[in-house]
């Protein structure tokens, strides 16, 4: 009898064991049965590592690949090439992160009937992005490397995010065979968010912004400019002697040697709280895209390098895609809104994502915000005649980044002081040389492009 208590207790522990495994597959199943088919090649909705199903759009509708079709990509070979690091190539060199991220909301997966609800056709995912605009960023940037990224402040709307070099998804090169040159070096590289730049002397609006934080007399005061200053034993220059100026005329003519006395006063620490503040060396992620994290490390730097790094040199490096929110927080006084990629996601007439508005913490005070509005439209009236827009605001900075090579890497970065038209941006073009003759058109072709979206009109 002890033995057959034994054994009928034995097959009760098991019996519970095995319910209690039952219940709990139920339950995860109805929790995450649609992440487990959805995910990066399941035989259920992937074909070579494509989804089977579905079609991405642009902010407009215009089709920019579509799973049902043989070509996938779009008509047009120049829009083909502008989007190809956001949806990615066919060889899988550029996975396509977004359609990876929403494979989930495009497939009409039953709970109780599986993936039979594919045969309804596949969902689609629009973006926020302009095809329109992103063809004339390409165009703008006309074979060079670097980035070009516009986006709504307001709103978070991603409107340009192009990254070169690029090619034809139809039509791709034998990157190993064809790179002699370096045409394509970093083409796999979505640059706009897995690269970090040398800002050079777009970092001055950083350190501006700690500065006057710190003093907001500072913007009273006046500076002299001798052509060069010693610094801990080392000469920083400036291209030519600006003499007494002020804070906006030491802005506008990107006075090394006034950011370099700016940059000791303001000292390490109030830096290097603002670069926290602006999340430079954090990595943040857009609709499953992480960026890379930009560095800012003074831990062993003397005046001197203290002095450099004010200016952006030194050992600082920024992410394109954060310095453009940080761009949006100025134009926003203080505050921007985070960016995004994919507006929404549909299956069988069912919206099944929609984007959601958030906000950046406050990354500088309103009142300085508006210092450093006023100061970078003074550039643009004073310097950059060849960004400006009839009809609205732009504010910028440019910057010249001395990488090491007989190229420097030219930089350019701001936002639309505008209600309509709240758009922040950032260009880099390496071995682009002077960030106010090189970006400033760029920047320009591609902000009318993004108006005349906003608009209605493209």
């Amino acid at each position: 009898m002890k033995s057959i208590a034994k054994r009928t207790w034995f097959a009760l522990i098991l019996a519970c064991i095995l319910l209690f495994g039952v219940l709990t597959f139920a339950i995860r199943y109805f929790l995450y049965a649609d992440r487990w088919v959805s995910f990066t090649g399941s035989p259920h909705v992937y074909s070579h590592g494509r989804l089977d199903t579905g079609k991405i759009t642009d902010r407009s509708g215009e089709v920019l690949y579509s799973a049902d079709s043989k070509q996938l990509y779009s008509d047009s070979t120049k829009i083909r090439k502008a989007t190809l690091h956001l949806l990615g190539d066919k060889a899988g060199n550029i996975p396509p992160r977004l359609l990876r991220t929403y494979a989930s909301r495009l497939f009409g997966y039953d709970k109780l009937n599986g993936t039979a609800a594919m045969e309804t056709g596949g969902g689609e995912l629009k973006l926020t992005v302009s095809a329109q605009a992103q063809a004339v960023a390409l165009q703008a940037m006309n074979g060079r490397k670097g980035v070009v990224g516009v986006y709504n402040y307001r709103t978070g709307e991603v409107l340009c995010a192009l990254s070169c070099p690029t090619f034809d998804p139809l039509d791709p090169p034998n990157v190993e065979k064809e790179n002699s040159d370096g045409r394509w070096d970093g083409v796999y590289v979505y640059r706009l968010f897995h690269t970090s730049y040398t800002p050079g002397s777009i970092f001055k609006l950083t350190t501006l912004a700690a500065a006057l934080d710190k003093d907001p007399e500072l913007a009273n005061e006046t500076f002299v400019c001798e052509g060069s200053r010693i610094v801990n034993g080392e000469k920083i220059t400036c291209p030519k002697a600006h003499g007494e100026q002020s804070l906006q005329e030491a802005l506008a003519h990107s006075c090394n040697c006034a950011f370099a006395e700016i940059t000791l006063r303001t000292g390490k620490s109030a830096l290097t709280a603002q670069t926290e503040a602006i999340r430079l060396a954090e990595s943040i992620e857009i609709d499953g895209i992480k960026t890379v994290r930009g560095r800012f490390d003074l831990s062993d730097a003397e005046d001197n390098g203290l002095a450099w790094a004010g200016i952006g040199q030194y050992t600082v490096m920024v992410n394109p895609c954060q310095y453009m929110i940080w761009m949006g927080a100025i134009g926003g006084g203080g505050i921007a809104a985070e960016p995004y990629l994919v507006e929404s996601a549909r299956c069988g007439g069912k919206q099944t994502y929609a984007a959601e508005e958030k906000l950046t913490p406050r990354m500088v005070s309103r009142e300085t915000a508006a210092e450093l509005r006023d100061l970078m439209r003074y550039n643009v009236r004073e310097m950059y005649g060849s960004v400006d827009i009839p009809g609205v605001e732009v504010c910028a900075k440019s910057g010249t980044a001395e990488v090491g090579t007989d190229a420097n890497t030219a930089t350019f970065a701001g936002f639309i002081d505008s209600e309509k038209y709240p758009l922040a941006f950032i260009v880099v073009v390496e071995e682009g040389g002077a960030g106010s003759s090189t970006c400033a058109p760029i920047a320009r072709d591609v902000l009318q492009a993004c108006i005349n979206v906003l608009k209605g009109e493209g």
